[in-house]
C-alpha cells in the first residue's frame, strides 16, 4: 500500500512538471519572431480567398481547390489556438484573460459548430471575423479597437442623451407642423425621420425655409436643435472617443525601454531628475577644481622667486 501511495504522489509531482515543460515549448513557438508573421499571411491570405469567393464564375471553376484552402486555413487557425493554449499549459486561467485568446477561441470553434455548417451565411460572416484578428498583431489597430470598447460606455449615454433630444423635439415639431407639414411632422414617426436627417444639415436651409412660411418660431426651432444635436452632441461624441484613444494609448505596453543614441531627449524626460543634478554638482565641482589647479599653478613660479 504505501508503494502505491508512493507511486501516486510521484505521478502527481510529474504532472506540474510536465506542463510546465509544455507550456515553455509551446510559449518559445508562440514568441518566436517568424510566428506573427506567419499567422499574419494566413489571416491575410484567408481574407483574399473570401474576395475571391465573391466572383461566382472562379468559384464555380476552382471549387474543389477553394474548398481545400478553406479547410487549410481552418486547421492553421485550430493549431494556432491549440499552440497558444499549451503555452498557458501551466496556469490555464491565464489564456482566457487575455481576450485576444478568447476571440481567437471562439471564431475558430463556431466554425465547427453543425449550425454554421448548414448556414452558408452565417458561416461567410464567422470566417469574415478572421480578417478582425489582424488587430492582434498591429499596436496601432490595436489601440483603435480597445479605444472602441472603452467608448462604448460614453457612447451609450450620447444614445440615450440623443434620443431624448430627438423625442423632444419631434413632440414639439408635430405639434406646430402637423397640419401645415403632414409629410415630415404628420407623426411621431416622420418628424423623428426628419429631425434625424437634419441632425447631419442635409436639407436645412429647405426645412428653415419651410417653416418660415408657417411660423416666425420656426427659425427658432430649428436653430436650437442645430445647436444642440449636429455641434454640441456630436462635439461630445468626439470628445468622448479621443479621451478613450488616450486611455488605450496609454493602456499599450512599451516593448522599447532602453535609451540609445538617437533618442537623447527621451532618455533625459525618462531620467530620474536626482540623477540630473547629482551629475550638474559633479560638473561644477571638477571646474572649481580646475580653476584651484590653475590659480596653484601660477602661484607657483612666483614662490620660486
Amino acid at each position: 500500500m504505501n508503494l502505491m501511495h508512493r507511486g501516486d504522489h510521484g505521478s502527481c509531482a510529474v504532472q506540474p512538471g510536465r506542463r510546465r515543460a509544455l507550456a515553455e515549448g509551446a510559449g518559445r513557438l508562440v514568441d518566436a519572431r517568424g510566428f506573427p508573421v506567419l499567422v499574419m499571411t494566413a489571416i491575410l491570405a484567408n481574407a483574399v480567398l473570401l474576395g475571391v469567393e465573391t466572383y461566382s464564375g472562379l468559384a464555380e471553376r476552382w471549387q474543389g481547390p477553394l474548398a481545400l484552402l478553406e479547410g487549410f486555413f481552418l486547421a492553421l487557425f485550430a493549431a494556432e489556438s491549440l499552440l497558444r493554449l499549451a503555452a498557458h499549459a501551466d496556469r490555464p486561467g491565464d489564456f482566457f484573460r487575455n481576450p485576444w485568446n478568447v476571440f481567437d477561441a471562439a471564431v475558430v470553434l463556431l466554425a465547427f459548430l453543425p449550425v454554421t455548417g448548414d448556414n452558408s451565411t452565417l458561416l461567410r460572416l464567422l470566417r469574415l471575423l478572421r480578417v478582425l484578428r489582424t488587430a492582434r498583431f498591429l499596436p496601432q489597430l490595436r489601440v483603435i479597437v480597445t479605444a472602441l470598447g472603452k467608448c462604448l460606455p460614453g457612447t451609450v449615454s450620447f444614445v440615450m442623451v440623443g434620443a431624448l433630444l430627438l423625442y423632444v423635439y419631434a413632440m414639439v415639431g408635430w405639434l406646430c407642423f402637423a397640419a401645415s407639414d403632414p409629410e415630415h411632422y404628420g407623426s411621431l414617426g416622420r418628424a423623428v425621420v426628419t429631425l434625424f436627417i437634419l441632425m447631419s444639415l442635409d436639407g436645412l436651409g429647405e426645412a428653415v425655409h419651410a417653416g418660415l412660411l408657417i411660423s416666425p418660431w420656426s427659425l427658432a426651432y430649428y436653430g436650437s436643435y442645430v445647436l444642440l444635436s449636429s455641434f454640441l452632441l456630436v462635439n461630445l461624441l468626439i470628445g468622448v472617443v479621443i479621451n478613450s484613444l488616450e486611455q488605450a494609448r496609454d493602456d499599450l505596453p512599451v516593448t522599447k525601454t532602453d535609451c540609445g543614441p538617437p533618442e537623447p531627449q527621451q532618455c533625459a524626460r525618462g531620467a530620474d531628475p536626482l540623477d540630473r543634478f547629482d551629475v550638474r554638482d559633479r560638473i561644477l565641482a571638477a571646474r572649481l577644481a580646475l580653476d584651484d589647479a590653475e590659480r596653484l599653478r601660477q602661484i607657483s613660479p612666483l614662490d620660486s622667486r
